[in-house]
């Protein structure tokens, strides 16, 4: 194999990419990581101005992009944003379910409600489960699909008061494997699992005794990037993951970080 063979491994040079929560965070990392790699990249965001500055800095560079106000809980902005990234970039063929979100620490299950825990299902399962259906018949038509669910080390860990959070993400890792069955040949489907990264969530709680506690139990010493798992993203869109579908690969540092 020569090192030209290697690098179309990792070559997106013609295809479009969808990331949701793409304004900020893992999200942007993602964005970048992708259209460095060539492809042309719709970045959703809730906040328009977020997503236009990472779309402004992948055009910038000499990439494509375009970005679109997306609320992943209406229906009517996830059918928007897969119209403007067809029409304006002319196809799609990988897909980030990125945005997401809950009360990760702060789910007491004697101070929130029903609504409350459906709230997180409906923002980090049926979201991605949604924007699934829609972007997937145009990857088939293209004969060329990624899906890339990002979930969390809390689908696996066992804490407190983030029931809602962490069971929303184990039956993201569990729906990425059975939609790998629906959606194949032309579509993969895998899943990504952060540990602890730097992010602006994880500051707003971050102290410097947790992130030592956190590194106790964690062999390589230090806390996530953004680039982190964006390169594990970047791993299962590109073509060098071709006979890898229904995973879900946790990007961890080989430990676990944990808030209490």
């Amino acid at each position: 194999m020569t090192m030209t063979d290697v690098q179309n491994l990792f070559d997106l040079g013609g295809k479009v990419a969808v990331v949701t929560g793409g304004g900020n965070g893992i999200g942007r990392a993602c964005a970048l990581m992708l259209a460095g790699a060539g492809a042309a990249v719709a970045v959703g965001d809730l906040k328009l101005a977020d997503a236009q500055a990472v779309a402004d800095e992948i055009t910038a560079g000499g990439g494509r992009a375009i970005a679109v106000a997306c609320n992943v809980t209406v229906d009517a902005e996830l059918v928007t944003l897969v119209e403007r990234t067809v029409a304006e970039l002319g196809g799609l063929h990988i897909l980030v379910n990125n945005a997401g979100g809950g009360g990760a620490g702060r789910e007491n299950p004697f101070k929130i409600g029903v609504e409350d825990f459906a709230r997180v299902f409906e923002l980090n399962v049926f979201s991605a489960w949604r924007l699934c259906q829609l972007c997937v018949p145009h990857m088939k038509e293209a004969g060329y699909g990624s899906v890339v669910n990002i979930t969390s080390m809390a689908s696996i860990n066992r804490s407190p008061n983030i029931s809602a959070y962490a069971s929303s993400k184990a039956a993201l890792n569990h729906m990425t494997a059975n939609l790998a069955m629906d959606f194949g040949p032309e579509v993969r489907v895998n899943a990504v699992g952060p540990g602890a990264t730097r992010t602006h969530a994880l500051s707003t709680v971050l102290t410097p005794e947790i992130e030592r506690q956190m590194l106790a139990h964690t062999p390589i010493k230090r806390l996530g990037e953004p680039e982190d798992i964006a390169g594990a993203v970047l791993y299962f869109a590109a073509p060098v993951s071709s006979w890898v579908s229904g995973q879900t690969l946790f990007v961890n540092g080989g430990g676990v970080q944990t808030l209490e």
